[in-house]
């Protein structure tokens, strides 16, 4: 099976571009998704948080404070590190679960640091999602009502836009109308199925 590894900075339409690929029948592995689960309440990795970063990532119901976690770790790059020295190495045995029960041509899975990590080693092609870092700000800052400084930190933990793009091997530009976002999805499927 071609393993497909979609990625793309904060804002550049991953979600939405998955959400394509499916409607196209494509099967999607999304890294996000996974390491929502693996933090829920309960969840033996959501312990492993608490007794590394305290208490105060924890909500009084005992749920993850995702704002208090990622204003944390987007200020000091060692906490970055600790996150993903504990969530990485579960997000890609989950992946790696997950893409043996499928029986598809071909699969996305999307990680929005695949760049980053060493997991481009378990995919084929890398298909990189991109748009202007003006419309990164402006869709997150929409999306997710983050500040215009708390986003700017996100894009620069992020591998450069130009290094994204010179590691990539097919792009898919989301700065176009949706029409044209799904017809690049679309030339995107077909190839890919030709080629598994």
């Amino acid at each position: 099976m071609l393993r497909i590894g979609l990625t793309g900075g904060i804002g550049c339409g991953k979600s939405t571009v998955s959400k394509l690929f499916q409607q196209l029948g494509a099967p999607v592995i999304d890294a996000d998704v996974i390491a929502h689960s693996l933090v829920t309440t309960g969840q033996p990795a959501l312990r492993q948080l608490e007794n590394a970063f305290g208490s105060e990532i924890i909500n009084a119901d005992g749920s993850l404070d995702r704002a208090a976690l990622r204003e944390r770790v987007f200020a000091e790059p060692a906490e970055k590190k600790k996150l993903e020295n504990i969530l990485h190495p579960l997000i890609y045995a989950q992946i790696e679960a997950e893409i043996r029960q499928l029986r598809a041509p071909y699969c996305i899975v999307s990680i929005p640091l695949l760049l980053e990590t060493n997991m481009t080693t378990r995919i084929d092609r890398v298909l990189v999602i991109d748009c202007p870092v003006e419309t990164q700000i402006a869709r997150v800052k929409q999306r997710d009502g983050l500040s215009t400084e708390l986003i700017n930190r996100i894009i620069a933990s992020q591998v450069s836009r130009d290094t994204r793009l010179s590691r990539a091997d097919d792009i898919i530009d989301n700065s176009k109308t949706p029409r044209q976002l799904a017809e690049q999805v679309k030339k995107l499927h077909n190839l890919y199925l030709k080629w598994s």
